[in-house]
């Protein structure tokens, strides 16, 4: 199992190869789409690339689940509701969600993630692995 500092890097090679930011713009902090200017075309790359640096599958929708955004059952006027935040919170247990709850615009949804939610992710996907 490779360390927490090990899988940042990887992450960090991923981002920078996938979307072509600079090495010190990929912090832990920074939101994919919001700081890394991240597109949904780009997500297909990421996860390709996350697959390939783990040696491990990622389902479509997973790591990034644009088909709860996409659902009409969990969308009104634009926002996601209580049944679209709990459906993302069973999805998405690696990311903090608390910001995006108070007011979860659909639209806002891509300044959500970020490069430490992406290595949360991929720890609690290799730890189930091994």
């Amino acid at each position: 199992m490779p360390t927490q500092e090990e899988i940042f890097e990887k992450i960090r090679v991923a981002l920078v190869d996938a979307l072509g930011v600079d090495d010190d713009e990929v912090t832990p902090e920074a939101t994919l789409v919001g700081d890394l200017g991240a597109e949904s075309i780009d997500f297909l790359d990421i996860v390709f690339r996350l697959e390939k640096a783990f040696d491990m599958s990622i389902p479509r929708g997973e790591l990034f689940p644009e088909d709860i955004l996409t659902n009409a059952e969990y969308i009104k006027d634009g926002k996601l509701t209580e049944a679209g935040l709990d459906e993302v919170r069973k999805r998405m247990p690696f990311a903090d969600l608390e910001e995006f709850a108070k007011n979860p615009v659909v639209g806002d949804f891509g300044n959500l993630l970020t490069v430490a939610d992406m290595c949360r992710f991929v720890e609690t996907k290799l730890s189930s692995a091994g």
